[in-house]
């Protein structure tokens, strides 16, 4: 049908990132350096990141320009398709329409390289030859592999060690593309060493590789640091994502009641809600915001709002952030990019002032979504990703509860090619619903 698939074309690509700082109502708060207590001076995260990263994540400039070089790299798949879901609403029997962003058709299967590509093209810029950084999923990993193939750049990737050894084919696309894929805890840094001396079969963690990944990048002038969600400019540079979605809702006549994304380090969903978010500040109207996150990594629904560390060997400046403590170790679930203590300053700082709102379900019910969804609009979704294909069918259904004929947009995040092992777990009846158990988050965070 005419509406199943909107498509815009090259020419009417966003030629700029959103930054909602610009019009937040309160100003971000902003990192602590934690040696002095004070906001941490930009100059020091020059010897971290890239200077125009850096600038990017102080600026309150409302829109900033997509360089012509990351413009070229995005071309290889962007614009990225907005699909309605004609099929999954006849399954439901629902007057809803369900529209989703499907972010799976780039080179690395996911959201991911909006942000890789710019990250690594600015340290080009800077004569840097290595970066460092960790992944999850891998989704994350192999961007990076791919951005720093594609620039020339070194690219060392500290991998958690539940999804190294569960995701083997993203390891391999990674080393592929030239990338050094490391299993973190590892016994290559003290940070990594000291975690394995406390639990020597440790999982890892998003916090434990960032730690690995930051101590790596400082023993090296060459080297530099790039991180693939939480921080403002990685939220800037997925914006592109919600701008597109704009223009091809506008193109199919509807507007949103309700914008969803799976919320890990805050990536996906910040760059899906942020435009919506603008438009409900500017104009008063009405979209729900709606985070989904796994009981397994409740950072939103049962974290507190307050100054934590970024990492667990606390590198990383202080930021005021919903945070399960920069010690919580989390299961090891199959929505590897979910697993991270902390969210991104600007979400938080969005849902505590109300901007949005949080839910969390366990990874059975979401396995359960994808399975719905693949057989009815046969795109296999990554696990992260299943996660606001729940909260869209549960949306959906409210909406058939009451006659009402909502319109429900949710970003598919990418693809779960490497994740047929989950799923082959699933449909073996070998998964649980895990909720992390409420005493182990509260020792969490009686740690930070």
């Amino acid at each position: 049908m005419a509406d199943k698939k909107i498509i815009l074309t090259e020419s009417q690509m966003p030629r700029h990132w959103y930054n909602i700082v610009a019009d937040m109502p309160n100003p971000p708060a902003p990192p602590i350096d934690a040696t002095t207590n004070q906001p941490v001076d930009p100059a020091k995260l020059e010897r971290i990141f890239a200077p125009q990263l850096v600038q990017q994540e102080m600026s309150s400039e409302r829109y900033i320009e997509i360089p012509e070089e990351v413009f070229d790299v995005y071309r290889l798949w962007r614009p990225s398709p907005l699909i309605r879901a004609t099929a999954l609403e006849k399954a439901l029997g629902t007057p809803a329409k369900i529209y989703y962003k499907y972010e799976g058709g780039s080179y690395a299967g996911s959201h991911k390289p909006n942000t890789a590509i710019p990250q690594v093209y600015y340290n080009k810029l800077n004569g840097i030859k290595r970066l460092c950084t960790e992944t999850g999923a891998g989704q994350w990993g192999t961007s990076m592999a791919f951005a720093c193939n594609h620039f020339g750049i070194e690219a060392v990737i500290y991998m958690v060690k539940v999804s190294y050894y569960q995701k083997p084919y993203r390891k391999a696309m990674m080393e592929m593309w030239g990338g050094k894929v490391i299993p973190s805890p590892s016994e290559f840094t003290a940070a990594g060493r000291a975690v394995l001396a406390e639990d020597p079969d440790s999982n890892g963690s998003l916090g434990c590789a960032i730690s690995e990944a930051v101590e790596d990048t400082l023993t090296r002038e060459d080297t530099r640091y790039c991180l693939g969600s939480v921080l403002n400019h990685v939220a800037l540079h997925q914006t592109i994502v919600g701008e597109e979605s704009l223009r091809q809702l506008e193109m199919a006549g509807d507007y949103p009641d309700v914008v969803i994304g799976c919320a890990g380090g805050g990536s996906n969903l910040a760059g899906i809600a942020f435009p919506f978010i603008r438009e409900n500040i500017r104009g008063n109207l009405k979209t729900r915001i709606v985070a989904v996150e796994p009981t397994a990594c409740p950072t939103m629904t049962k974290g507190v709002y307050d100054y934590d560390f970024g990492d667990v060997a606390r590198m990383t400046p202080k930021m005021k952030m919903y945070t399960l403590g920069h010690r919580f170790m989390p299961a090891g679930i199959h929505a590897g990019g979910l697993r991270y203590h902390g969210m991104s300053p600007l979400v938080s700082q969005l849902y505590h002032e109300g901007y949005m709102e949080a839910v969390a379900y366990h990874q059975l019910e979401c396995f359960e979504a994808a399975a719905l969804f693949v057989r009815t609009e046969a795109i296999l979704p990554a696990p992260e990703s299943s996660h606001a294909i729940r909260g869209a069918i549960v949306e959906a259904l409210k909406a058939k509860e009451s006659g009402e004929a909502k319109v429900i947009l949710f970003n598919l995040s990418g693809h779960g090619h490497f994740d047929i092992a989950s799923y082959d777990k699933y449909f073996q009846g070998e998964l649980v619903a895990y909720e992390h158990p409420e005493a182990e988050i509260q020792r969490a965070l009686g740690k930070m």
